[in-house]
């Protein structure tokens, strides 16, 4: 990968020889757990400005009307979020020479805030193309990484790394675009597009000598198109009575039913909610088109044949990408000579990718599996977890909305069939083989530095957080992502497991946070191996009240209904501790957490819940533990305080 600095410029075409769009990934890491950023794309003249609104591809406007533009979405990663933008460089409209990539913040927000800033562009394999690191952001509100523009017939990509203290309006505007921040009501699925149609006498021929119209003014509040929940009356004559389910999970007698079957439900659901299909597709670098998707084909290698479990075709101006598919459910693991079988067939026919597909979780872009690198010289090799894709679904069903009632139903069986355990496809449950010799060793006092288990529970303890941000972003339809807390330039996922394998030595002790949008601050989820407890806590800042008293009160009244076991601790300025109480204590004397004349500035709640000590999700089984400890936090403590920001009642 060739890493860029700002100002610096490169031919694509000599960092790939690979075909097919590109996608271009805008990274961050946010260590104060208080905000998000969100990408944009502009399509641009060679004046420098767009053509229409149309060309304005921001999370109100998703893709661009002929498709060659698309954003992709979030997705938490190990270090924090990143929200990529597939370009499709080959079918850009000859009036566009530039397409600027930039993200935006909000609520007075800054990039300055933010720590491992930076954008990296993967060809159509996959391949890191370059990266960009920018370190010298600081009060902006808005920010153009880079740029891609053509150039002697092909394309070029330039590190801009330049600043708006304006934020996306201000941005936006110089491009061409006027905007309205004007918050707006919710749309139902059958709303106005977000740029209104006047949009359209913009791009009016100058021979028509019409006069000049105004520009429509593009609406940057964020809408929320969500599906009506119909009511449904139950008329089962006993509770016993189970529904008639398009994709039913009775029957299935072994791995291979599962697989077969869970690869069929997904496919043809693939093929048949286009919203769906694309969300999955474009992970690949697929272009927009037509998908279409078939089991079980046979291919001939070497002396006999391979059958892959399904493949993926999509059709777009003539040209059909194509991907083989190989799935494994339950705890069923991923083989590297069948699928190393599968890139060597994907090779002879010019297929562009393998998609690997199991309960595992990938972190940081690799792929669990280890495979000979020479057979990845023309071919992609990709993953995706069955947590994935049922997370894509729900945010789709849920919150983002599809294109009709017939859509949002399929995508409903797909996702009764993912979460029954019959499946096989809930994602990450298992915290390996290493679990228990490890919590054993803590136990008698053995663990010491060097031992080989504690750095693979670091590594399944990152995928378990993972997975449990993938699971609170669909409950809530928010970005919900990791929080690391390291300077620019910190040593990536190799530092963050050998810093967790460290405390777990040195204390028996692991822990994470959690980044929740509206919520008053991060979320800390800390595992205690010697003790047996799972302490989920958040720190809030304290109402601007006169007295230290009056703070307490106000923090009572929101957490009515918490737990009783609930520890609240009252922190001054600058102090890791200060006075701590359990809830049913201070309900009848508040005055536990005032001490002298110090002023409390913040409060810490944290909530212990007991650990299983089973390595799996079954009633004693660890991993159930966190999901359970973490579900009840964010029930009992966070949604009380959702509003209870300094300052508000």
């Amino acid at each position: 990968m060739q890493q860029m600095r700002k100002g610096s410029n490169v031919e694509l075409s000599s960092l790939t020889e690979a075909e097919g769009p590109v996608t271009a990934a805008l990274r961050w890491s946010d260590p104060s757990g208080a905000g998000e950023a969100d990408v944009a794309a502009l399509l641009l003249d060679a004046s420098g400005k767009v053509r229409g609104d149309a060309d304005f591809v921001f999370y109100n406007q998703p893709e661009h009307p002929d498709g060659t533009v698309q954003l992709l979405g979030k997705s938490p990663t190990g270090g924090g979020s990143e929200d990529r933008i597939l370009l499709d460089l080959a079918a850009m409209p000859p009036g566009v020479e530039r397409v600027a990539l930039t993200a935006s913040r909000y609520a007075g927000a800054t990039f300055g805030d933010l720590d491992d800033l930076g954008l990296t562009l993967y060809d159509s394999s996959g391949a890191a193309l370059l990266g960009f690191d920018i370190g010298d952001a600081a009060s902006e509100t808005a920010f153009v990484f880079g740029e891609l523009y053509r150039r002697g017939g092909g394309w070029k990509f330039r590190a801009v790394g330049q600043g708006y203290a304006s934020g996306l309006a201000g941005l936006a505007g110089d491009f061409g675009i006027s905007v309205d921040d004007e918050e707006e009501a919710p749309a139902k699925p059958e709303a106005e597009p977000a740029v209104e149609p006047e949009a359209e006498a913009v791009a009016a021929p100058e021979e028509a000598k019409a006069p000049a119209q105004r520009p429509a003014r593009v609406r940057t509040a964020k809408k929320r198109v969500t599906l009506p929940k119909a009511l449904k009356v139950d008329l089962a004559d006993h509770p016993t009575w189970q529904g008639a389910r398009l994709f039913p999970v009775s029957g299935l007698r072994n791995d291979h039913e599962r697989e077969a079957r869970a690869t069929s439900t997904l496919l043809a659901v693939m093929a048949q909610v286009p919203e769906f299909g694309r969300r999955l597709t474009a992970r690949f670098n697929a272009p927009a088109g037509t998908v279409q998707t078939f089991v079980e084909p046979s291919f001939k290698h070497g002396e006999g044949k391979v059958r892959p479990d399904g493949v993926i075709r999509v059709a777009r101006a003539g040209r059909i990408w194509t991907a083989l598919v190989e799935t494994k459910t339950g705890g069923s693991p991923l083989k590297a000579d069948q699928v190393e079988a599968y890139l060597d067939v994907a090779a002879r026919n010019g297929y562009e990718t393998v998609i690997t597909l199991s309960n595992d979780l990938a972190l940081d872009g690799e792929h669990p599996l280890t495979v000979d690198k020479r057979k990845l010289r023309k071919v992609a090799l990709r993953h995706l977890s069955w947590a994935e894709v049922a997370h894509e679904a729900h945010m789709l069903s849920h919150h983002h909305g599809l294109a009709g009632q017939s859509h949002a139903w399929l995508l409903g069986e797909l996702l009764h069939y993912l979460r029954h355990d019959n499946a096989g496809c809930q994602g990450f449950q298992d915290m390996g083989q290493a679990w228990v010799p490890l919590r054993n060793a803590i136990t008698a006092g053995t663990l010491r530095p060097g031992d080989r288990y504690a750095p693979r529970v670091a590594e399944s303890w990152e995928r378990l957080v993972r997975q449990l941000c993938l699971r609170l972003s669909g409950e809530t339809g928010l970005g919900v992502a990791p929080v690391t807390r390291r300077r620019r330039g910190g040593g990536g996922a190799e530092e963050r497991r050998a810093a967790v394998a460290a405390s777990l030595i040195e204390t028996g002790r692991m822990a994470a946070e959690v980044r929740m949008p509206n919520a008053a601050g991060p979320m800390r989820i800390e595992a205690d191996l010697r003790t047996g407890q799972i302490e989920t806590s958040v720190e809030v800042p304290a109402a601007e009240r006169a007295r230290s008293l009056t703070r307490v009160q106000w923090l009572l009244r929101r957490l009515a209904d918490a737990p009783p076991e609930l520890r609240v601790e009252a922190l001054a300025d600058g102090s890791a501790e200060g006075p701590c109480d359990l809830l049913k204590n201070l309900r009848s004397e508040p005055g536990l957490l005032v001490r002298g004349g110090v002023e409390i500035s913040s409060f810490r709640l944290t909530l212990p819940t007991g650990m299983g000590t089973k390595r799996g999700t079954d009633e004693a089984g660890f991993v159930r533990s966190v999901d359970l400890a973490v579900d009840r936090f964010h029930r009992d403590v966070l949604r009380a305080l959702e509003d209870s920001v300094a300052g508000k009642d």
